[in-house]
């Protein structure tokens, strides 16, 4: 066996995102309130994965504790291989600008920089050489090469998500978190911002884990997880081509 199809045959069998167990309890008028009840899923290099269910259903708690933003009550999550449980709040820090990226439903540019510069964030953080260039390829792959020199409230909201996609993808991530990142769209931007999505999730293997209300944006996914107070009540694995 070779060594590039060995290396292919370990990232393709170990998991990027490993969720076990996971519980999330919060003291509510002297009571505990359980928000989250033992969740677990795994998901390999380059899944789509959509998590789903009513308003107070769990789905951003869930996503704040896979991306290591809170820390479980119990359960562990790992985030490729490494177990996030015990690390200390800049250990988990690091293993976002390492490995995780993020798209927001309010996009969460730095109103005080350019287009350019909030994609550049993530690359200087890391000290990537050639960060510009990196940056302008980034924009430029969503449509927004012309608009570097732009700040976020010269942009429209579609243009402000192609920015933040752009971020996203600029430390090319093992995983993609993205929350309900189409909710302040119209149905024409939000179909571009999605197949732009998904084309850079297919380029860059990333592992992609949508929260959205959106039933038809879910089901772009090979897997949907449906929560309802904070269990997981179903599981749809599906069959997308090209997968």
């Amino acid at each position: 066996m070779t060594r590039r199809k060995y290396v292919f045959l370990v990232l393709y069998y170990m998991s990027i995102l490993r969720v076990d167990n996971l519980t999330k309890t919060y003291p509510s008028a002297g009571q505990p309130l359980t928000v989250l009840h033992a969740v677990s899923f795994d998901l390999k290099a380059g899944d789509t994965f959509a998590i789903v269910g009513p308003s107070g259903s769990g789905k951003t708690t869930l996503l704040g504790l896979c991306a290591g933003l809170d820390r479980a009550t119990s359960g562990s999550v790992w985030v490729n291989g490494i177990q996030l449980d015990h690390l200390s709040e800049d250990q988990r820090a690091a293993v976002r600008n390492e490995h995780v990226g993020f798209i927001f439903q309010n996009f969460q540019l730095l109103p005080t920089l350019t287009a350019l510069e909030n994609v550049l964030v993530p690359l200087e953080l890391r000290g990537q050489r050639g960060a510009t260039k990196t940056a302008l390829e980034l924009l430029d792959r969503v449509g927004l090469a012309a608009r570097a020199g732009h700040y976020p409230a010269q942009l429209s909201g579609g243009e402000q998500q192609r920015v933040s996609l752009a971020r996203a993808f600029a430390n090319r991530p093992a995983v993609l978190f993205a929350d309900e990142p189409t909710g302040n769209l119209d149905p024409d931007t939000s179909e571009r911002v999605v197949n732009l999505l998904f084309d850079l999730n297919r380029e860059a293997g990333t592992t992609l884990v949508l929260v959205t209300h959106d039933l038809e944006l879910a089901a772009k996914t090979q897997r949907t997880l449906r929560l309802r107070g904070g269990k997981v009540v179903e599981e749809v694995a599906r069959k997308i081509s090209g997968k």
